[in-house]
C-alpha cells in the first residue's frame, strides 16, 4: 500500500451475548513477535467501532513490512470486560512512498505504424546475483495490461493488471514477492504487454489509442542477498524488445496467437532471441504511480462446457452461464491450422451464435484466433476478456472433448458477503443472476456490460451501489472508483458519464462533448450519492471526508446552473443534457434521448438537485461542518419547494404522471406529509392500470418496492416482484436468463436478442430481497444498529439472508410452521438490533434470537 495513514479494522469473536466494544488499543511493530517496544501504540481509545482506526504514529518507511495487533475492552452478559487478549498479529507492507526512490524507466519497442496496430510487446532483461536471495520485491506496471516472468516463473498468472485508472494522470503499480523465483547467478526478467485499456479499443465505438499509441512497461526489483548486500535492477535502455507468440491483442475484440513461435527462448534462453532489439526508453508523460488498493482482477472460477454442432456445422461450446472471462482449451492439430473462437451471449432462433444483439448497431466480434503448432498444448488468452455464454469454434476437424475446455471467469477477487434463499426457486435464481452480473462487471472498473462499452457508467453504479454493498465486499473497489471520479471531475463540479472518462482531461479532443454530457443528473450525482452509500453500509467516515469537496462541487455546480437559467425560477434545473429515466419498458437509447428533445426532463433533474443537496447536508453534519450543513439543508428545502410548485398539480398528480415520477417524489421526500398518501395511492393506481407491471427505468427501479412498503402497500410490491410476464424480473428468469438484462424485454419480436444480457442495473432488486423480503438492513452507519423488518410474503413458505457486516455476520430468516411464523435472527457482537414483526417490536443485543407469532396470512386463508 502507499497510504501514509492506513486504517485498521477487526471483528469480535465471542460466545457472549449483548456484547458492545467500549475501547480499543492498537500496537504496530517491526516484527511479528512484538518482543521489542512497539513502533507505535494508539493507547486506549474509547470507541464502539471496530473499524476506521487511523494510524497516528511516526512516518512509515517505504518498502517495509509492519506488524500490528489489537485488543479491546467490551461489555457483555451484564458485566464489563476491561481488556481482551491481543489478537494474532497481522501485517501490511508499504510500497514506494517517496517518488525519488523510483529508478526504473518506461520502456517500449518500435512505434506502431498506425492506431490499428495491436502487437504485443515482449521485453527481456537480466541481472547477475552473487549469492542466494533472502528477500526480493518487484514493483511493476505497464501502459497496457502486462504479465511478469522471472526465470520462466509466471509471476502474474492470469491477473489482469494494472486496473483501469485515468491513465493520462495516474497508473497503478503492483508489488510481487519474487524471492523464490530468483537465484544466485544469471536471472532472466521478462515482461509481456498487451494493449489493455491504454491503447486498446474503448467505449461503444472501440476508439483506439485514446491514451497513447506506445504501450510500455515499468519494473523495479529490490533484492536483498544472503550476505546482506542489496541489489536494485530495473527496466531501462539495457533491456531488449521484440515480438512473440501473441501477435495481437485488444481488450474487447480479442487476441491472436501463433503457437509456432516459441516462448522458451524469450523467457529462459541463454541468448537474447534474434528477433529482439534494444528497448526504447519512453519520455516521461507525467504518469504518477499509485499502489493498487483493490483485490486484483483474475480468474476466480472455472466452468465446464457442453459441446454441440450448430446447423452451420460449427462446433458450439455452452458454459451454461453468461459471464466475463476467456476460454482455456487444449488445442491439437496439424501445424499451421487456424482455429477461431467467436464469443456471444445468445443463440439465434436458428441455433447459430448471435453476434449482433449486444452491439446495438456497432458491430464487432469478440474473437480469438490461434495458429497451431504440431504440439498439443493448453492455450488461454492473456490480454483480452469477453462477455459470453456460448463460443463458436471453427478450424478443428475433430469433435472437441469437453474435458479439453474450461471457461475461466475473470473478475475482481473480492469476498461475497451477502446471501439470499427462499422457498421459491425463481427468486433464488433471480438473486443468482444478479450476483453473476456483479461478477461479470466488477472488473477493473464497474462496467455496464462485459461486451459492448465495458465503461464505468456513473448512473449505473450510483443506482446499484447499495446492492453491491449487500452482495460483495465492494468498499475498496468503490474507493478506487471514487478516487478516479475526483481526478476527472471538472472544475464546475460536473462528472463524466463514465469513469475513467476515456477522454484524457488534459487534451482538448473530445473534451467539449464529454463536458456537455457530464452534468447529467443521476449520473453526475454519483459524486454525492456513492460516498454516502459507503458511509451507510461501511461506516466509512474517512472516505466521506476525503470525497466531501467532490460532493460539494457537484451540488454547487447544479446550483449555479439552475440560478443561471431562470425559466421556472432559480431552483428549477431545466437546462443541459440529461439521460433522465433511462430505459423504461419499450424504450431504447434513441427513443429516450429523442423524447428529451421534445420535453425537457427538468422534473427529474430538479428532483436530483434537491436529493443531492439533502445528502450533502447530512454529510456535512456527520463531518461537523455545521455552517455547510445548514446551507445545504436550506438549499434542498428551497429546491424541493420549487419542485412541488412546478410539478405537483392541483389534482395531486405529479409531473407526467408516470410511475417513476411518484417513486422519486416519495423516495426523495419531495412531497409534503399530507401529500404522501395520495402520492402512494396514485402510484398504486398506475401499477394496477398497467396490469401489475413496472414502467420504471434505471434510476427509479431500485427504489420502487421500498417506497411501496413504506407507503403501506407491501401487497403491491409483492405483486410486482412475483410478476412473471414482461416487463418483470421473473420474466427474465423464466426465459432462462443467467444474468440480468439491460432492457426489460431482452428479446425482439423476431426472437433475436435485444441489447446486452449482462447488465447489473435492474438487478438492484437483490437489495430488496435482503432488506425487504428477508428484512435485514443497516439502521445506523456500518450496521452499528440493525433493523430486522421482514415483509412476510404470503407467496412464500420461507425467506432468509446473511450479510457479513463490518461487525460480523448478521442473519434474518423466517419460515412458516403451520399457522405459526418463526423468525430467527443473529446479531453480531458489537451491534444491537430492532426487530419489527406484525406481533411485536423488540430491541435486542448481539447473539441469536428466535421470535414466534401467529401467521395471519395462513389464518386468513383458512
Amino acid at each position: 500500500m502507499d497510504s501514509r495513514r492506513p486504517e485498521f479494522a477487526w471483528k469480535l469473536q465471542t460466545e457472549a451475548s449483548e456484547v458492545i466494544q467500549t475501547a480499543y488499543e492498537i500496537e504496530l511493530a517491526a516484527s511479528e513477535d512484538f518482543d521489542s517496544p512497539p513502533l507505535w501504540g494508539s493507547g486506549r481509545v474509547p470507541s464502539d467501532l471496530p473499524f476506521g482506526a487511523v494510524y497516528g504514529g511516526p512516518e512509515l518507511e517505504s518498502m517495509t513490512r509492519y506488524w500490528w495487533r489489537v485488543r479491546v475492552a467490551w461489555s457483555g452478559n451484564g458485566r464489563a470486560q476491561p481488556v481482551s487478549q491481543w489478537s494474532d498479529p497481522d501485517w501490511f507492507e508499504t510500497g514506494i512512498l517517496d517518488p525519488v526512490l523510483w529508478s526504473a524507466e518506461w520502456i517500449s519497442g518500435p512505434a506502431p505504424s498506425s492506431k490499428k496496430d495491436d502487437p504485443v510487446l515482449y521485453l527481456r532483461g537480466a541481472v547477475e546475483l552473487s549469492t542466494e536471495v533472502v528477500r526480493a520485491r518487484a514493483y511493476a506496471s505497464a501502459l497496457g495490461w502486462y504479465r511478469l516472468f522471472v526465470n520462466g516463473h509466471d509471476i502474474t498468472g492470469d491477473d489482469q493488471v494494472p486496473r483501469f485508472t485515468p491513465l493520462s494522470e495516474v497508473v497503478e503499480y503492483q508489488t510481487y514477492d519474487v524471492t523464490d523465483a530468483l537465484r544466485a547467478g544469471r536471472n532472466i526478467l521478462a515482461v509481456a504487454v498487451g494493449d489493455g485499456r491504454y491503447r486498446g479499443g474503448l467505449g461503444l465505438t472501440g476508439s483506439r489509442a485514446v491514451y497513447g499509441d506506445r504501450i510500455g512497461a515499468f519494473a523495479q526489483f529490490e533484492i536483498t542477498l544472503a550476505d546482506g548486500t542489496t541489489v536494485r535492477t530495473q527496466t531501462d535502455g539495457a533491456w531488449f524488445a521484440g515480438p512473440g507468440r501473441i501477435t495481437g491483442s485488444d481488450p474487447k475484440n480479442g487476441e491472436r496467437a501463433d503457437l509456432r513461435i516459441p516462448d522458451s527462448d524469450w523467457l529462459t534462453g541463454a541468448e537474447v532471441p534474434a528477433r529482439f532489439a534494444r528497448a526504447e526508453v519512453l519520455p516521461d508523460d507525467g504518469h504518477a504511480l499509485i499502489a493498487e488498493e483493490v483485490d486484483r482482477v483474475r480468474g476466480v472460477e472455472r466452468l465446464c462446457a457442453t459441446v454441440s454442432r450448430a446447423p452451420s456445422g460449427a462446433q458450439l461450446l455452452d458454459f451454461g452461464q453468461n459471464f466475463s472471462g476467456v476460454v482455456r482449451m487444449r488445442l491439437r492439430g496439424p501445424s499451421g491450422t487456424v482455429v477461431q473462437l467467436t464469443h456471444g451471449e445468445l443463440l439465434t432462433p436458428a441455433g447459430e451464435l448471435d453476434v449482433k444483439s449486444f452491439t446495438d448497431g456497432f458491430q464487432f466480434f469478440q474473437r480469438d484466433v490461434v495458429t497451431l503448432s504440431s504440439k498439443p498444448e493448453w492455450w488461454q488468452p492473456s490480454f483480452t476478456t469477453h462477455g459470453f455464454r456460448y463460443v463458436e469454434v471453427t478450424g478443428l476437424s475433430d469433435t472437441i472433448d469437453p474435458a479439453d475446455v474450461e471457461g475461466v471467469v475473470v473478475s475482481t477477487d473480492f469476498a461475497h458477503t451477502g446471501t439470499f434463499e427462499s422457498s421459491d426457486p425463481r427468486l433464488n435464481q433471480l438473486h443468482h443472476n444478479v450476483v453473476w452480473s456483479v461478477i461479470s462487471n466488477f472488473t477493473d472498473t464497474p462496467t455496464d456490460c462485459p461486451t459492448r462499452e465495458r465503461a464505468g457508467w456513473t448512473g449505473d453504479i450510483q443506482a446499484f451501489s447499495p446492492t453491491a454493498a449487500v452482495l460483495v465486499d465492494s468498499q475498496a473497489f468503490l474507493h478506487r472508483y471514487l478516487r478516479n471520479l475526483a481526478i476527472e471531475q471538472f472544475d464546475d463540479g460536473f462528472v463524466p458519464i463514465y469513469v475513467p472518462s476515456q477522454a484524457p482531461i488534459k487534451k482538448s479532443v473530445g473534451r467539449t462533448m464529454v463536458h456537455y454530457m457530464s452534468g447529467a443528473v443521476g449520473w453526475s450525482d454519483a459524486a454525492v450519492i456513492l460516498p454516502w452509500t459507503l458511509y451507510t453500509y461501511y461506516g466509512d467516515l474517512q472516505l466521506l471526508a476525503r470525497q466531501y469537496d467532490s460532493m460539494r462541487m457537484r451540488v454547487d455546480g447544479m446550483a449555479r446552473r439552475a440560478a443561471k437559467k431562470r425559466r421556472g425560477g432559480r431552483y428549477i434545473l431545466n437546462s443541459g443534457f440529461h439521460f433522465g429515466e433511462w430505459l423504461r419498458p419499450g424504450d431504447n437509447a434513441l427513443k429516450t434521448i429523442a423524447g428529451h428533445m421534445v420535453r425537457s426532463p427538468a422534473e427529474i433533474a430538479t428532483a436530483y438537485f434537491a436529493h443531492s443537496a439533502a445528502i450533502l447536508a447530512q454529510a456535512a453534519d456527520v463531518l461537523g461542518r455545521r455552517v455547510d450543513a445548514e446551507r445545504y439543508r436550506t438549499l434542498s428545502a428551497k429546491v424541493a419547494a420549487a419542485w412541488r410548485d412546478a410539478y405537483v398539480h392541483a389534482d395531486g398528480t405529479v409531473a407526467l404522471d408516470r410511475q417513476d415520477d411518484y417513486v422519486r417524489a416519495l423516495a426523495f421526500d419531495l412531497v409534503r406529509p399530507e401529500q404522501r398518501q395520495r402520492t402512494v395511492e396514485r402510484l398504486v393506481e398506475l401499477i394496477r392500470e398497467n396490469g401489475n407491471h413496472i414502467t420504471t427505468g434505471f434510476l427509479s427501479t431500485p427504489m420502487l418496492l421500498q417506497v411501496l412498503v413504506d407507503g403501506g402497500r407491501s401487497d403491491v410490491a409483492l405483486d410486482l416482484l412475483f410478476q412473471n410476464t414482461s416487463p418483470s424480473w421473473l420474466y427474465q428468469v423464466e426465459r432462462g436468463a443467467t444474468t440480468v438484462w439491460e432492457t426489460w424485454e431482452g428479446y425482439k419480436d423476431d426472437g433475436y436478442g435485444k441489447a446486452s444480457h449482462n447488465h447489473y442495473a435492474f438487478g438492484a432488486v437483490a437489495r430488496w430481497l435482503t432488506e425487504g423480503l428477508a428484512g435485514l438492513s443497516p439502521a445506523a452507519p456500518g450496521y452499528r444498529e440493525i433493523l430486522i423488518a421482514p415483509v412476510l410474503a404470503p407467496q412464500l413458505q420461507s425467506a432468509g439472508t446473511t450479510v457479513d457486516t463490518p461487525f460480523g455476520e448478521a442473519t434474518s430468516r423466517w419460515q412458516r410452521e403451520g399457522d405459526t411464523l418463526v423468525l430467527e435472527v443473529t446479531v453480531p457482537a458489537g451491534t444491537t438490533a430492532r426487530i419489527m414483526t406484525p406481533w411485536e417490536t423488540r430491541a435486542v443485543g448481539s447473539g441469536n434470537h428466535i421470535l414466534k407469532g401467529q401467521d395471519m396470512a395462513a389464518i386468513a386463508s383458512a
